[in-house]
């Protein structure tokens, strides 16, 4: 498995949970991969932090209180949640013990499943989604997952990427809430000015649903309606990343899935995931996954010892 040397965007002016130390700013991970997380036992976090995944919890038993852009909200035992990551998010609370499966899912498997546009759309909009229907067989399905992620073998990751893809779809079919819908706000939610957390919201979806197109700061800030000074500022200190550095991750993300899953030229996926030259391409992959596109492709290719479908990524389909 190939991992990414972590990179931390720290930045002194990003504002953290009120509770938290001074010394735990906001920090965006520059972890993009299909993964699970190794503990087990739920730990109270010292700061929010960010990442470009969409985040799925299984709670095994106990309680979790999340902090989520100024809502408090609680995830019990039993219940499933998940959420896109580069929403602010903290662990705040939790009773002891409380253990939960942690998966981390890239954003570009559910940008490639057009029947979630609904769920989908409320991820973008910073949702907490909720299952409503939760199968006996998930506890012990979940650990599995987890068990197999952790294994670094890259064709069980292939078969529980197909598997979790399956069980996202059938949460979209049998119901899902909004747990932001019954939380109440945080304490300190008033010293969060509810423009900034829209104006960020509606930015960072443009960004998600665009980045492949030829855009640019002024388009995404015309996006939130803001003078592109306003919007890089307020983009910055919200989420820790320049708006163009957000845009290139979203295209990396999306080149990083269609080297595994297609037999599409390098440079076809370079221009079809809108970086204007192959160059730029090659110099953003190798600093971002710190190996260049062909040498991944030729290890995946190995590791899984069969050819992907050349056509499961044409945008035109």
């Amino acid at each position: 498995m190939v991992r990414a040397a972590p990179v931390d965007f720290r930045d002194e002016s990003i504002p953290a949970h009120p509770d938290s130390s001074p010394g735990h700013p906001l920090v965006v991970f520059d972890d993009h991969g299909f993964c699970a997380g190794k503990a087990l036992d739920v730990m109270r976090m010292p700061g929010p932090h960010m990442h470009s995944q969409i985040e799925l919890n299984f709670v095994l038993e106990g309680r979790m209180t999340y902090w989520f852009d100024g809502r408090e909200l609680t995830v019990s035992e039993g219940r499933l949640a998940l959420f896109w990551g580069m929403i602010p998010h903290q662990v705040t609370d939790a009773v002891n013990p409380t253990k939960f499966v942690c998966l981390y899912v890239p954003m570009s498997v559910f940008l490639g499943l057009p029947t979630l546009s609904r769920l989908r759309e409320a991820m973008f909009r910073g949702a907490v989604i909720e299952a409503l229907s939760i199968k006996p067989f998930d506890r012990d399905i979940f650990m599995r997952w987890r068990e197999e992620l952790l294994s670094g073998n890259d064709q069980i990751e292939q078969i529980v990427r197909d598997e979790l893809t399956a069980r996202v779809r059938r949460i979209d079919r049998e119901g899902w809430r909004d747990l932001r819908d019954l939380a109440e706000a945080s304490p300190h939610a008033a010293n969060h000015d509810p423009d900034r957390a829209l104006h960020v919201e509606r930015m960072a979806r443009f960004v998600g649903e665009n980045a492949m197109d030829d855009i640019t700061v002024k388009d995404v800030a015309e996006a939130a309606g803001l003078h592109p000074n306003y919007a890089m500022t307020l983009f910055k200190r919200s989420l820790g990343l320049t708006i163009n550095q957000s845009i290139t991750r979203h295209r990396l993300d999306t080149a990083q899935s269609m080297l595994i899953a297609t037999e599409m030229p390098v440079a076809a996926i370079a221009f079809d995931c809108g970086f204007g030259s192959l160059s730029r391409f090659y110099d953003a992959f190798k600093e971002r996954f710190r190996i260049s596109p062909k040498v991944f492709r030729q290890r995946i290719t190995q590791s899984l010892g069969y050819a992907p479908d050349p056509g499961i990524w044409r945008r035109d389909a």
